[in-house]
């Protein structure tokens, strides 16, 4: 779906309200990958690209949906629990709020960067409050293509959040990229399966929230 003039369209705020309710993972070939500390990670092969799509669903016990989102906002905070930020920052560009990301890539491989809108909307649904946060790649002349780093021209992700009922939140996430460039499909593929069985061993919610943030970071 295309971006909606200034941004992202109603319907797509309202398509991942409605997944947080009903997860819309039958019908179609999603696999549940991975099924832990009450997460459950799905994939879906995108046949043009040979990379996989990912959705996640589950409670993230003792984190509120506000404190979530927040924190999920929080550019300045990840730059801190984050080892792979090279580079991130909001710029105005043509009225809008881009995001620029460089991701650092391990030797020999070049690091990657990302530019992206994201808009955060706090929705009330027959009386049910949903933070919803939605993000996809854009291009605009400002932040131009750097020597020596891929551009990643194709990201979005989606994610929305309310309260379990008691303490917790009750969480969906959609995350798909393509970080381009002569890395093996079966590379990716391989790390972002090995980064989620290493989240099967995680201890407290940041580990899970970090996961979400970006489930294709290479190890």
């Amino acid at each position: 779906m295309e971006l909606a003039a200034g941004g992202f369209s109603g319907e797509q705020f309202r398509e991942a309200c409605a997944e947080l309710q009903q997860p819309a993972v039958a019908g179609a070939d999603w696999q549940l990958l991975v099924e832990t500390s009450g997460i459950s990670i799905y994939r879906l092969l995108d046949q043009k690209t040979g990379l996989y799509e990912y959705k996640v669903f589950g409670v993230l016990e003792d984190c509120s949906p506000t404190l979530l989102a927040d924190v999920y906002m929080d550019l300045d905070y990840r730059k801190q629990w984050d080892q792979y930020v090279k580079e991130l920052y909001e710029q105005e560009c043509n009225g809008q709020t881009v995001v620029y990301w460089e991701v650092k890539y391990p030797f020999p491989m070049s690091n990657r960067d990302y530019v992206y809108l994201r808009q955060r909307r706090d929705l009330d649904v027959e009386g049910r409050k949903i933070h919803v946060v939605l993000a996809q790649s854009t291009s605009v002349p400002q932040l131009v293509e750097r020597s020596g780093v891929i551009r990643v021209k194709q990201y979005k992700q989606s994610l929305a959040i309310e309260s379990d009922g008691k303490k917790g939140s009750k969480v969906f996430m959609y995350y798909f990229d393509n970080p381009g460039g002569q890395i093996p499909s079966w590379l990716i593929n391989w790390a972002a399966k090995n980064q989620s069985r290493t989240k099967q061993e995680a201890q407290n919610q940041r580990d899970l929230i970090q996961f979400s943030a970006n489930p294709n970071t290479l190890q």
